[in-house]
């Protein structure tokens, strides 16, 4: 299994680098809560073992620019240089649900400063020797809409502000594209959303047409990127770039919300979806984010690489399969622990101890044998 050469390896690593505001107003910082920020060379390093070149990662804005038109790099130089002596490929996220405390985001100057801050980015990863970058401008429009805007469950805690929430960030992702290009002509744009199904709980037309509405708002976000729906936005056919579905256990539940599960019939198989994403816009299709948590972590790797053999077998341009979190994480709510990793916490000297099922598994799918 194999892409056209877009990506330097199919398999690829995500570093989680969350950043919003919680409901309580604690900021969730996974680089740091991770380790990842203080271990990111040893990291790193650990791909090699996996055949794994490309991965993704992000920045953390509210740290960059804690000062209005400051930018402080010193989170974000170690991590880039790391990625770059181990020849690992990466795309970069600017804003993973976070930005700086003095920013209202639903003023223009937020549109305008977070460009001004992914044309800064750019002319640094420029300037560090990297021509063609990659970037992924604002981490899931649509979950961040509705998370934020609205069921105010983080950053910006509104209520009953989705769309309009959905619309900013979209302007705020159109101009950083813009404001990057100006730096790096060749970059390219992976645009991440969840990749859901939304089925009714019984045969009722009512239903049935409220579960499709909100099956069919997954595509909002690209579709706006795209100029499909509010061209006034500033989105165009170019300005969609490559696809990157996100996709979970749980990305599949009736309007209840009772959750579809793999094995239900009702479980919707991922080929057909990236299948319906491809037919909808032509575009490469990276899997962005795949993950669960403890000894399910093989089976669902073995049934998405299946999947995704499968939808390449019917014509569908599938570029990677990215683990999400490739790190073992604390929960964002309460800290919990998350076994959701290719590697678990580090120790004092940034040593973290492989899942060996699943390091194992992927070994057998990044290089598999004659």
């Amino acid at each position: 299994m194999n892409g056209s050469g877009l990506f330097t390896s199919f398999l690829m690593a995500g570093f989680e680098c969350a950043t919003q505001r919680r409901g309580d107003g604690q900021r969730v910082d996974l680089h740091a809560s991770t380790g990842h920020a203080r271990w990111a060379n040893l990291d790193y390093g650990r791909l090699a073992g996996l055949g794994i070149t490309c991965a993704r990662d992000g920045l953390r804005w509210h740290v960059i620019e804690s000062r209005p038109g400051h930018y402080d790099w010193s989170s974000f130089l170690p991590v880039l240089h790391a990625a770059r002596d181990h020849n690992v490929q990466v795309i970069w996220d600017l804003c993973h649900y976070g930005y700086p405390d003095d920013l209202d985001i639903w003023r223009p100057a937020f549109v305008e400063r977070f460009a001004r801050f992914a044309g800064a980015v750019a002319r640094l990863v420029k300037e560090e020797g990297i021509s063609a970058p990659l970037y992924s401008p604002i981490n899931e429009i649509s979950f961040w809409s509705w998370a934020g805007g609205e069921v105010g469950y983080f950053n910006p805690g509104a209520r009953g502000r989705g769309q309009e929430l959905k619309h900013q960030l979209v302007r705020a992702s159109l101009a950083a594209m813009d404001a990057v290009r100006e730096h790096a002509p060749d970059a390219r744009f992976v645009q991440c959303e969840p990749l859901v199904n939304v089925v009714a709980d019984s045969g009722r037309r009512d239903e049935a047409d409220k579960a499709e509405g909100h099956r069919l708002a997954q595509f909002e976000a690209w579709d706006l990127l795209a100029g499909r729906q509010w061209p006034g936005l500033g989105g165009c056919e170019d300005c969609l770039d490559i696809i990157g579905a996100n996709f979970y256990p749980l990305n599949q539940w009736c309007l209840t919300g009772e959750k579809i599960l793999l094995g239900d019939p009702r479980f919707r198989p991922l080929a057909g979806m990236l299948k319906e994403a491809h037919q909808r816009y032509r575009r490469p299709i990276l899997l962005s984010e795949t993950g669960t948590e403890g000894d399910e972590r093989v089976p669902w790797l073995n049934y998405v690489a299946t999947q995704l053999a499968t939808a390449q077998t019917r014509g569908v341009p599938v570029e990677g399969l990215c683990w999400y979190p490739f790190l073992d994480y604390p929960g964002w709510d309460d800290g919990r622990y998350c076994p959701a990793g290719v590697f678990g916490y580090a120790d004092g000297e940034g040593s973290r101890a492989a899942f060996h099922p699943l390091h194992r598994a992927m070994q057998a799918l990044a290089m598999p044998g004659p």
